[in-house]
C-alpha cells in the first residue's frame, strides 16, 4: 500500500468532495454545499486538505485557523480505505498547517453518536472535554 498524497484542495475538487462527504462523512453540515466550500477554499485556500491514492479521493480534513484557534472538521476517510493511515497523514499535514500559523492546540467537533469517528480522534491523541458544550445558532432558515 503507498502512502497516500496529500494536497490542499482547488476549487476543481469541490463537487468531487462534496460527492464523497456523501460516501465517507459521518452526517451532514448546513455548510455541506457548494457555496459553502467555495467561501472556505476562497477565504483560506490551505484549509481543505485532501489525500488520495492513485488518482482518487479517500480523505479530507479542513483544518480552519481564525488566527487563534485552530479547528477540525470533515475528517473523513472513505469505508474501504480505513485503517490504513490515511486519516493520521491528514491530521499530520493539518498539525503542521497551525504550528506554521501558530496554532496551539487543535480542536476538534465530533458527534456523540459518531463511536467510529471518536475512537479515530482518540487514536490520534485527542480526548474529550466534557466540560464543553457546543452552542449554536442558525444564521438563516435554510
Amino acid at each position: 500500500m503507498t502512502d497516500p498524497r496529500i494536497r490542499t484542495a482547488t476549487p476543481d475538487d469541490l463537487d468531487t468532495v462534496l460527492a464523497f462527504w456523501k460516501t465517507a462523512a459521518e452526517g451532514a453540515s448546513i455548510s455541506d454545499d457548494r457555496d459553502g466550500v467555495e467561501r472556505l477554499v476562497a477565504r483560506d485556500p490551505e484549509a481543505l486538505i485532501l489525500a488520495e491514492r492513485a488518482g482518487e479521493l479517500v480523505g479530507t480534513v479542513i483544518a480552519g485557523f481564525d488566527g487563534w484557534r485552530c479547528h477540525l472538521y470533515r475528517l473523513a476517510v472513505h469505508p474501504a480505505h480505513r485503517r490504513q493511515g490515511i486519516g493520521g497523514a491528514l491530521l499530520t499535514a493539518a498539525e503542521e498547517r497551525f504550528v506554521r500559523l501558530g496554532g496551539r492546540r487543535g480542536d476538534a467537533m465530533v458527534l456523540t453518536r459518531n463511536e467510529t469517528g471518536q475512537r479515530a480522534w482518540r487514536a490520534a491523541g485527542y480526548s474529550p472535554e466534557e466540560q464543553w458544550r457546543r452552542w449554536v445558532k442558525p444564521l438563516t432558515d435554510s
